[in-house]
């Protein structure tokens, strides 16, 4: 793969962090999902008081291509970190 998809991916899924939903954990996560066509998901964790409910962020993604009617998958990257105190 090459060197510049692999930084898109990387700085995509920082940028997907950022826009997490972390308040129980403070664990903010980010994912960049390379589908086989060349098209970038994103997603991002959102947590929920109940558990249970909480969606990570690959999960995030993974559900963003799928209802686009993806199926087919290259890479995928996740960046995640406590949140800064």
């Amino acid at each position: 793969m090459d060197n510049k998809v692999i930084r898109n991916l990387i700085e995509t899924a920082a940028a997907q962090r950022a826009r997490s939903y972390a308040p129980y954990s403070h664990y903010r996560v980010g994912a960049a999902l390379l589908a086989g066509d060349g098209t970038v998901f994103t997603g991002c964790n959102i947590e929920n008081a109940a558990y249970a409910p909480s969606l990570c962020a690959e999960r995030t993604a993974f559900a963003k291509a799928v209802s686009e009617g993806i199926r087919d998958f290259d890479a995928i990257c996740i960046v995640g970190g406590k949140e800064e105190e």
